[in-house]
């Protein structure tokens, strides 16, 4: 079978060329790229997004106009044998993959694929025979639409010189290059190697500085009694400063006639400037360090919302750090949420744009409020609908309502039917109710109809199912503009369920996603204690 215009031969000719050898995933790469090029309308000017780094994206530079170099070929490492090409301004095309079903009709391409055999006891020969003979039959074929973040473009804006290396990169990357960032694959380069953790400062004994300027905090610690700063930073030591620093142990201070010059960042200054970019609404501090940290505090009362990942990258950052409460934890107005700190007494410049950049624009940390909601309760259950079993579930759900600022405006109790349920929904709807919160009728039983119903009320974009225990089953949504939480059986028998972990969020504004509830499997198996301490426990944490 011949790939494009090319027969079999003459292109594992021209994949030795390029490749170096006439690898088998370039060949099969080969029938797969122009499987995708003949159904791609003629004259569409397409691109490629391949999902594997190996052989495949040759492939496509052989047979297309598409290459890294070109930016018309994308290689997104998901790890999977897949290409696609599609319109560079629709993104509408064809995903081509190898299907693991068809491989089995070829014993010689499965066993080289899926690793089953080692390289030296392979029948190159046969291998290559099957592949020529199977072509793209060993593959499927679908149509796609290609996400819109990677359409397109990106244009650099500016190019800048890198203060730590001296070398040019995008601006766009931050304060300095990406390779300073840490993302340097070099243990050592030539010419860049580490500067001195710490600046050369003179020392003198105590009782020759009277009438200088203290470098920095020194701190004073009574066990069990207190901790703080005896002298501070700035400050003029006196004689009576002398005694008092030597009963502490300091016999020495640094004489600050011997500071470093503009190469290295004083604490103080280093942790206001991270400050500024760690904070954002609803977040105050006092831009006063003490002992070179800088604590934050909640300026209302909300959900505490962290920027995860410039955290991690952040703590990542040499003699820095940032400590926080955990993301997504209700935080009283006045409450401590984080700490920041330049860890020595002078940072070296380039760690200290190390830490900027990645910090980013900021904010880190925030405080997002939480809404006033008009809260529909909607009860399924025929049992309950019978009066059979008392219900309370409303004052269950009502009483954690109320106590995070929101009012019920409608409740209802229906039996166990499709259409009561939907009905009963739409009512609350029509209320105006922006938030309805369903209970029971979420497991596997066939009686349970409450997610359906839902469905036909116009539920979409759900997420079933939480990593948490209690409350697996719970169900996140939306109707129209209204928010929905449909909340298991399990509420009625624990404290604290996924339920309590989720209402918050939906009222601070989060649009939550699949990825946020995996997050939540750690620290989601609740203790069970006998006396309940939550929030004041790991749950949910």
């Amino acid at each position: 079978m011949n790939i494009g215009e090319y027969t079999f031969e003459e292109f594992k000719q021209k994949a030795k060329d390029f490749h170096g050898y006439p690898a088998p995933g370039l060949l099969i790469g080969g029938y797969m790229v122009e499987a995708a090029k003949k159904r791609i309308p003629e004259g569409t000017l397409f691109e490629a997004m391949v999902e594997s780094g190996k052989c495949l994206p040759d492939a496509v530079q052989l047979l297309t106009l598409c290459s890294i170099g070109n930016n018309w070929m994308k290689i997104k490492l998901l790890g999977r044998y897949a290409v696609s090409l599609y319109d560079k301004f629709t993104g509408e095309g064809f995903r081509v993959a190898i299907d693991q079903k068809k491989l089995e009709d070829w014993p010689e391409i499965k066993g080289w694929f899926m690793k089953e055999k080692p390289k030296a006891e392979q029948d190159t020969d046969k291998l290559f025979a099957e592949i020529e003979e199977a072509g793209d039959t060993i593959c499927s074929i679908r149509p796609i639409k290609i996400a819109k973040k990677y359409l397109g473009h990106g244009h650099m804006t500016s190019i800048d010189v890198c203060p730590v290396c001296g070398e040019a990169y995008p601006g766009s990357d931050g304060s300095i290059c990406r390779g300073c960032q840490g993302e340097d694959p070099y243990e050592v380069m030539e010419g860049m190697e580490c500067a001195a953790d710490v600046p050369d400062l003179k020392a003198v004994p105590v009782e020759e500085a009277v009438g200088k300027k203290v470098v920095h905090d020194m701190t004073g610690i009574e066990p069990g009694e207190s901790k703080g700063p005896i002298a501070k930073a700035g400050d003029t030591l006196d004689i009576g400063d002398v005694c008092r620093l030597q009963r502490i142990g300091k016999y020495n201070v640094y004489d600050e006639e011997s500071l470093p010059g503009d190469e290295w960042v004083h604490e103080n200054e280093a942790v206001k400037a991270f400050a500024s970019r760690i904070a954002g609404e609803g977040i105050s501090y006092d831009d006063n360090p003490e002992e070179g940290k800088i604590n934050f505090f909640a300026d209302r009362r909300g959900l505490l919302s962290i920027d995860l990942e410039a955290l991690a990258r952040f703590n990542l950052t040499p003699d820095v750090m940032l400590a926080t409460r955990h993301d997504g934890a209700l935080i009283p107005k006045g409450k401590g949420v984080a700490g920041t700190r330049a860890i020595p007494l002078y940072i070296s410049r380039d760690k200290f744009n190390r830490a900027l950049t990645a910090l980013g624009h900021g904010p880190v940390l925030s405080i997002q409020p939480l809404r006033k909601a008009k809260v529909g309760i909607l009860v399924t259950g025929t049992e309950v609908f019978q009066g059979l079993i008392e219900d309370k579930f409303v004052p269950i759900i009502t009483s954690k309502v109320i106590k995070l600022g929101s009012e019920v405006l409608k409740s209802d109790i229906v039996p166990d039917d499709r259409e009561a349920i939907t009905s009963a929904a739409n009512a609350m709807l029509d209320a105006g109710c922006d938030l309805i919160i369903t209970t029971a009728g979420m497991s596997v039983d066939p009686d349970d109809v409450t997610r359906p119903a839902l469905i036909d009320a116009g539920l979409a974009n759900d997420l079933y199912g939480v990593p948490m225990l209690p409350g697996t089953m719970t169900l996140v949504g939306k109707i129209k503009s209204a928010q929905i939480i449909g909340v298991p059986a399990c509420a009625l028998f624990y404290k604290t369920t996924a339920f309590d972990i989720v209402l918050p969020r939906l009222l601070a504004g989060q649009e939550l996603t699949r990825k946020d509830l995996a997050r939540l499997g750690e620290g989601g198996f609740c203790m069970t204690c006998k006396t309940c301490s939550f929030p004041k426990c790991p749950f949910g944490k």
